[in-house]
């Protein structure tokens, strides 16, 4: 919707008109895609499906931008329609869950479980247990 100024105003007010009209021009809505919405197609039967929806649930809800949210609706389409399979849909989504939770998958070390001999902790047991009778 253009707003027209009536000429009579235009002419009164000659050197802010150009400013004015700028103004009105750059409040103008966009014709962006800002509401995009959340597609619902979650298929619990199918496990795959079903993963790949709750992340692409998770990385629709993290991201504000609306091109973002339409390309995710994008991908998850079309892996529900079977034009792309579930390996080529988590290589599409990663470039968006990046920055969410970068940190938590970024290295994985394994930990050393330190266990002891049964012997070795009876021994322990019953000297606390003997120390514990004589405390005061």
């Amino acid at each position: 919707m253009k707003y027209q100024l009536p000429k009579t105003f235009i002419n009164n007010h000659l050197p802010i008109a150009p400013k004015l009209s700028k103004i009105i021009m750059s409040q103008e809505p966009s014709n962006d895609k800002t509401n995009v919405q959340k597609l619902s197609i979650d298929k619990p039967s199918d496990f795959r499906f079903h993963a790949a929806y709750l992340a692409y649930s998770e990385t629709w809800d993290k991201t504000s931008s609306p091109q973002t949210k339409a390309e995710l609706n994008e991908i998850i389409t079309s892996l529900s329609e079977g034009k792309i399979d579930t390996e080529d849909f988590y290589r599409k989504i990663s470039q968006y869950r990046q920055g969410f939770n970068s940190g938590q998958y970024s290295h994985f070390s394994r930990t050393r479980i330190e266990t002891q001999r049964k012997r070795d902790w009876r021994k322990r047991e019953a000297k606390n247990a003997r120390n514990s009778r004589h405390r005061r």
